[in-house]
């Protein structure tokens, strides 16, 4: 089943708008994507009709809010195919969860010396946590590097593995759409008797997800890049993983007593939501999960495979050696995500022109400088394509960029 993104543009009520006088061409799902009608509808209602605090209150209103929001917890875990709802975390983003196994679980399991490798495709989440660390601890960072043709260079795996306590690394690079073998990753982790985290953010929304078959030891990505709300992010962990590590917020809901000398945690995974959980947020996203579930995830991914090779024909036909499209040329080997250099323009003027057309793209170093300085960037264009996405919007695309031509 293919899916009609025109039909699906009706569910998504920003598409219906037009900026001076032109329709909207969005191209910075990787960013953030727009949201579906369900999501905001469901959050409407539950703010109108049914908002209450949840787990702490015994009246019937209170009873239904942490029904929706437990709910919405076991759908994101059936979702990804976790073990149980137990082993699904809400956090604020995917970058405190990132922060919450570098803290948490690191403090508790990593001293001087200690090895974590890392690649050089991921985003600051997946660097700063650790190098933080590194101060603190003293442990040893390593790094992945890159092929020519912006794979992971994987010949040296055996011996970067070497000694290493943890393996974290992207499923899909936020830059080049690079699709990581994650299975094969997470194997060679713990062949070498390291732990694996997953770095899902840009491929949950995009491809199916299964984290038991992933060989992953823990995964996080973020609702607001899969047509749900931003201020929720899921962090999943293996549950005896989960049991083991010390809670990384203290305060409310997160304890089953208090004592003054001392507390005792509560189960999981409240264990890890100290405080007023984002609650609208949360029953938000569960619609989202639901949104994807009906659509298909892997009618998803195949239409973002039939985009993305239009767009790099497109692109590459029509502007030849004036565009420079930083990724794997296979779609197969890739998202719908293409960060790229044109005609000498910088990326920050050619993102302003293009929004005078309403092509809305994204323009900077992608939260990935280290990433930046390796493809000989300091910045990068990058159009992002998703499900709501049609072959026009890349048409319009390459029109801005003509007119952009015009001007510069």
């Amino acid at each position: 089943m293919s899916i009609d993104s025109a039909v699906i543009r009706r569910d998504f009520p920003i598409f219906g708008n037009e900026v001076n006088g032109k329709p909207l061409v969005y191209l910075d799902s990787a960013n953030t994507s727009q949201k579906p009608n369900v999501v905001i509808d469901t959050m409407t209602k539950f703010m109108r009709e049914a908002y209450a605090p949840i787990n702490r209150s015994a009246y019937t209103l209170a009873a239904n809010a942490t029904e929706q929001y437990e709910g919405a917890r076991a759908a994101v875990a059936k979702f990804i195919n976790a073990n149980n709802a137990r082993e699904i975390v809400f956090t604020k983003n995917a970058t405190e969860a990132l922060n919450m196994i570098a803290f948490s679980w690191g403090r508790a399991n990593l001293q001087r010396g200690d090895v974590v490798l890392l690649t050089h495709m991921e985003h600051h989440a997946n660097i700063v946590p650790w190098q933080m660390l590194q101060q603190e601890r003293g442990i040893e960072l390593r790094w992945v590097p890159l092929t020519s043709d912006f794979q992971l260079d994987l010949s040296s795996l055996e011996t970067l593995l070497a000694g290493v306590k943890v393996f974290s690394f992207t499923s899909m690079s936020n830059v080049l759409g690079t699709i990581n073998p994650v299975e094969k990753l997470c194997a060679a982790a713990h062949a070498a008797g390291a732990i694996a985290i997953v770095d899902m953010c840009q491929s949950v929304p995009h491809a199916p997800t299964d984290v038991r078959a992933s060989g992953a030891d823990f995964a996080m990505f973020s609702s607001h890049k899969m047509c749900g709300p931003s201020g929720v992010g899921v962090l999943w962990g293996r549950e005896a993983l989960l049991e083991a590590m010390p809670p990384f917020l203290g305060g409310g809901n997160m304890i089953s007593e208090v004592r003054l000398d001392g507390f005792t945690c509560a189960e999981l995974p409240s264990k890890f939501e100290a405080g007023t959980p984002p609650i609208v947020e949360v029953i938000g996203l569960g619609a989202a999960v639901n949104y994807l579930t009906g659509v298909g995830m892997q009618n998803v991914r195949q239409h973002e495979i039939a985009l993305s090779n239009y767009v790099l024909d497109l692109l590459q036909s029509r502007f030849g050696d004036d565009i420079t499209i930083h990724g794997p040329r296979n779609p197969e080997l890739r998202g719908a995500t293409f960060s790229f250099a044109f005609r000498g323009i910088h990326p920050h003027d050619l993102s302003q022109v293009l929004d005078q057309s309403n092509v809305c793209v994204r323009a900077g170093h992608h939260c990935a400088k280290p990433l930046m300085k390796i493809i000989g960037a300091n910045a990068t264009t990058r159009a992002s394509f998703y499900l709501y996405n049609t072959t026009e919007d890349a048409d319009a695309l390459a029109d801005a960029l003509d007119s952009a031509s015009d001007i510069f």
